[in-house]
């Protein structure tokens, strides 16, 4: 196990190992995060536009007891074939459900919609997935224009030529007893994306003089955001994990308050263009001794550093500057 003082990222909790599939030429990709001793798990989804596979087996009261890995990626509904590619590898490594026929893995999945930066007709597919399972491991999860954020952007109220280029971020904290949260942001919000540390706008629509950012609840009053605010492109996708002892119940409602660390940061979140998702996984691994209004307070604070961390961990690609081209990275 890589420790936390070298590991700021989601793997720092035990269990979890997380793998990426880029294909840096398409601008798309995926990402993979495996539990392959299992984890309990839930789901908060609160974007008006969800693209997902196998959420709803996540909620209360539904029969499925825990997941063996998550799906993130690229190409909108189309990209959600690439967690066939994940189960595939699953099955081989002869992990997942055993029943009276065959070993099922339970992999839920997530998309964003990258279609519109790169090429439309290549997403990311079963072989994809499989790869990115394949390459899954513990160590220090590898950020910026990777996997599921290779084609992510922000800031798209005034069209994808204003935009900004986003990606993929991550970070971990360690409670006082020692139990460990941590957070995993795919990035790609129709809205800003602020550090509320700074209250510091890191991307945002871009004004036409090239200069600073239009706010993006201002925009969307107006007539120029009609050609655009239409289009259900826009997502931020977050995975939150501890390596505490939960309840089904208890991770949705992990979830539920991770989601907050969205609010923080993207103005507006859970737009009816947005397909805002946040899936929570817990390894079992300790017995903690925090209260589940603590864990949901660290995580929402993981949230928001892995937010920042995908936009100020960007690069410019497909035409876009990232926020380090624009004065938005320390």
């Amino acid at each position: 196990m890589v420790s936390l003082e070298t590991n700021t990222t989601l793997t720092a909790v035990p269990g979890i190992l997380v793998g990426h599939a880029t294909l840096h030429a398409h601008l798309t990709g995926c990402t993979v995060i495996l539990c392959p001793e299992g984890a309990t798990a839930g789901v908060c989804i609160r974007g008006g536009a969800p693209g997902s596979r196998e959420t709803d087996a996540l909620r209360p009261g539904t029969l499925t007891p825990s997941v063996h890995g998550l799906l993130l990626t690229g190409g909108s509904a189309f990209g959600l074939d690439a967690a066939t590619g994940v189960v595939r590898y699953l099955v081989a490594q002869g992990i997942g459900f055993e029943t009276r026929h065959a070993r099922i893995p339970i992999v839920p999945a997530a998309v964003i919609y990258d279609l519109g930066l790169g090429d439309a007709a290549v997403r990311p597919t079963a072989e994809d997935g499989y790869a990115a399972a394949r390459a899954a491991t513990a160590g220090p999860v590898t950020e910026g224009c990777i996997g599921a954020g290779c084609g992510a952007t922000a800031g798209k109220a005034l069209g994808m030529d204003r935009a900004v280029k986003s990606g993929l971020g991550s970070w971990a904290a360690t409670a006082a007893d020692g139990t460990r949260v941590a957070a995993l942001a795919v990035v790609n919000a129709f809205g800003e994306v602020t550090d509320p540390a700074t209250g510091r706008v890191l991307a945002g629509p871009r004004h036409h003089t090239g200069s600073g950012f239009a706010p993006t609840v201002e925009v969307m009053q107006g007539p120029a955001t009609s050609p655009h605010a239409t289009h259900m492109e826009n997502t931020t996708l977050v995975v939150v994990a501890t390596d505490a002892v939960l309840t089904k119940e208890h991770a949705n409602a992990l979830a539920n308050m991770a989601d907050d660390g969205i609010a923080r940061c993207v103005r507006p979140a859970h737009t009816q263009m947005d397909g805002d998702a946040v899936f929570a996984l817990a390894t079992g691994h300790r017995q903690t001794s925090l209260s589940l209004s603590t864990l949901g307070a660290l995580a929402a604070d993981c949230v928001t550093q892995a937010i920042v961390r995908a936009v100020q961990q960007a690069t410019a690609a497909g035409g876009l500057p990232a926020a380090r081209d624009l004065g938005g990275v320390a």
